[in-house]
C-alpha cells in the first residue's frame, strides 16, 4: 500500500489556473472551486463543493468575508458550549488553575500540586478541541483560516510560565475577534494580553534604578520590543535600529502581569505598573515621545501599526500564506497600498488579494502544513469527529503540535519546511489510517467512501493519480487520493 502511494507522490502536481472569479456559476470549473476552498477554507467538503458550484465563486468570497452572516451548525454550537474553561477570563483562570497559593513558610502538598497540574491540562484540551472542531465543522471557514494565520503571526507557546493557563483565552479574546478587522486593534489586543507579556518576558522588564527594580525585575528586557518590531509589525528589514529596540523596551516598561494579590485593578490580569516604568525622554523611530506612562506605549504601537513598513511586512506574509512561498512583488505592493488606504483593514486587503490574477494563477503552488493537511483530510472525507485527540496526535507526529511552537516566529508555511521523505511517509500513514477508519476519530471503524472523494476531486486529479486509482481496488482508493501529491498541495 505504502509503495503504491509513494509512486503517486513522486509525480509532480502543479495546476495552472488562468480564470478570475466570475458571478456566473455555469462558468466555474471544478478546479477553480477546489482551489478556492483550499485557500479560503481548510479544503473542500462535498457540501461546500456543491454550494460553490451552484452559487459561484464571488458569492462564496463575499459571504466568507462577512462571517457574522453565516449561521453555524447546531452541533458545533452545542459542542463548544461544553468547553467551560473557554468562558473564563484570565483572572478566573489563574485563580482556578494557576499555582497553588499557600501561607508563607508552608509548602503545598505534593499530591495537591500533582492534581492541580492535571487540572491545568483541561485548559489546553478545551482550547485544542475548540480549534479543531471549528476548523472542521465551521461554515465560517475563512475566519478559521485567519485564526490559524494570525495566531501563528502572534505566536505564544503554551509551555511558557502561566501561558498553559491563558492559552485558550488568548486565542478567544486577543486573536479571534479581530482576524478580519483593523490590524491596529489586533496588535493592541495581542500585545496587551498577559499570555504575550509572559511569553516575551515583558513581565521582567523594569527601568533600571526605578523603585520597582527588585528580584528578577531589575533591568531592561528587550525580547518583547524586538519581536513586536521584527515579527509583529515592521519586519526584519523595516528600517529600525538596535537603538529603536532599546527605546521601545524602555517605552514598554511597566506593561506587566498583575500579581495574584495585587491591590489595584484586581479584575485585570494585565496592568500597567508605573513604579517600573522609564519616564525619561525618548526618541522612537525619529519621533520624540512625551513621557505618559501606558499611553506612551500605545502611541508607539500606533506608530508601528500605521507604518508603511508594517503594511509591506503584513502584505508579504498574507501573500505568502495565500498565494506562493515567494509571492509576486507586484501583488505585495498592491496589498500594501490597500493596507495603507484602508487604515489596515484586513478584510479590504483580503478582497484585493482574492480578486487578483496572482491568486487565481497559483493553484497547487502551496504545500499544506501538517495542520492544513490533517484538517483538510477529515473535511474532505466527512469523517465525524467524535474526538479531536487522534488529530492532535497526528499533528504532533508530523512536527506541528498545536500551541506547541517554542519560537515567537511561529510555524513556517513554506514547502521547504515540511516536505521531506520522512514527512511524506508519515502523511501517507495518516491518510491510510483515516481512509480505513482505524484512526480512532469516530470511536468506531468507519472507512471512507471512495465515491465521496472522487465526487470532489475526480476531475482535478493529475493523470498519474487517476491512473493509480484506476488500477486499484475500491478499498484502497480513498488512501490513494488523500495520500497523493495532488491532495498535499493547495
Amino acid at each position: 500500500m505504502l509503495t503504491r502511494l509513494a509512486g503517486v507522490v513522486a509525480a509532480a502536481c502543479l495546476f495552472c489556473l488562468t480564470a478570475v472569479p466570475t458571478g456566473a456559476a455555469e462558468a466555474v470549473s471544478d478546479r477553480q472551486i477546489v482551489h478556492l476552498l483550499n485557500r479560503l477554507a481548510f479544503g473542500p467538503t462535498l457540501d461546500e463543493f456543491g454550494y460553490v458550484k451552484k452559487n459561484g465563486l464571488e458569492r462564496y468570497i463575499v459571504e466568507q468575508l462577512d462571517p457574522g452572516s453565516i449561521p453555524e451548525p447546531i452541533e458545533l454550537q452545542w459542542r463548544l458550549a461544553q468547553l467551560d474553561t473557554l468562558k473564563l477570563n484570565p483572572v478566573q483562570l489563574r485563580q482556578l488553575y494557576g499555582p497553588i497559593r499557600t501561607l508563607r513558610g508552608f509548602k503545598p502538598n505534593a499530591d495537591l500540586e500533582k492534581a492541580q497540574r492535571e487540572r491545568v491540562r483541561l485548559i489546553l484540551r478545551d482550547a485544542s478541541e475548540a480549534r479543531i472542531l471549528r476548523a472542521v465543522l465551521s461554515r465560517r471557514q475563512l475566519q478559521e483560516v485567519m485564526v490559524d494565520f494570525w495566531f501563528n503571526h502572534f505566536n505564544v507557546f503554551s509551555g511558557k510560565g502561566l501561558d498553559d493557563v491563558w492559552i485558550g483565552n488568548y486565542e478567544e479574546q486577543a486573536i479571534r475577534p479581530f482576524v478580519l478587522g483593523r490590524f491596529r486593534d489586533l496588535l493592541f489586543a495581542a500585545t496587551k494580553h498577559p499570555a504575550m507579556l509572559v511569553y516575551l518576558d515583558n513581565t521582567l522588564s523594569t527601568a533600571p534604578g526605578s523603585q520597582g527594580a527588585r528580584g528578577r525585575q531589575k533591568g531592561l528586557n528587550e525580547n518583547f520590543a524586538r519581536e513586536v518590531m521584527e515579527l509583529h509589525t515592521l519586519g526584519a528589514d523595516g528600517g529600525y535600529t538596535q537603538e529603536d529596540v532599546v527605546t521601545l523596551a524602555r517605552i514598554l516598561t511597566g506593561w506587566a502581569v498583575n500579581p495574584p494579590d495585587g491591590r489595584f485593578y484586581p479584575q485585570f490580569a494585565a496592568v500597567f505598573e508605573g513604579i517600573r516604568h522609564d519616564y525619561s525622554p525618548k526618541v522612537f523611530l525619529g519621533r520624540a515621545l512625551n513621557s505618559r506612562g501606558r499611553a506612551e506605549g500605545e502611541e508607539a504601537l500606533d506608530m508601528l501599526a500605521h507604518s508603511p513598513a508594517t503594511a509591506r511586512h503584513i502584505s508579504f506574509e498574507l501573500a505568502q500564506y495565500f498565494v506562493a512561498d515567494e509571492p509576486p512583488a507586484v501583488l505585495v505592493d498592491q496589498l500594501a497600498t490597500r493596507f495603507l488606504e484602508t487604515d489596515g483593514n484586513i478584510r479590504e486587503v483580503l478582497k484585493t488579494l482574492f480578486t487578483s490574477p496572482e491568486f487565481w494563477d497559483s493553484n497547487g503552488q502551496k504545500y499544506k502544513t501538517p495542520y492544513q493537511f490533517v484538517i483538510s483530510s477529515v473535511r474532505a472525507s466527512s469523517v465525524p469527529v467524535g474526538s479531536a485527540h487522534p488529530l492532535l496526535r497526528a499533528m504532533d507526529q508530523l512536527g506541528m503540535p498545536l500551541y506547541g511552537c517554542l519560537t515567537p516566529d511561529g510555524y513556517k508555511n513554506t514547502e521547504d519546511a515540511w516536505l521531506s521523505p520522512d514527512a511524506t511517509t508519515r502523511r501517507i500513514g495518516f491518510a491510510t489510517s483515516l481512509a480505513r477508519g482505524s484512526l480512532g476519530v469516530t470511536g468506531t471503524r468507519n472507512p471512507v467512501d471512495p465515491a465521496h472523494l472522487e465526487a470532489i476531486f475526480g476531475t482535478t486529479l493529475t493523470g498519474a493519480t487517476r491512473e493509480a486509482i484506476g488500477d486499484s481496488p475500491q478499498a484502497l482508493r480513498p488512501a490513494l487520493i488523500l495520500g497523493s501529491p495532488d491532495f498535499m498541495r493547495r
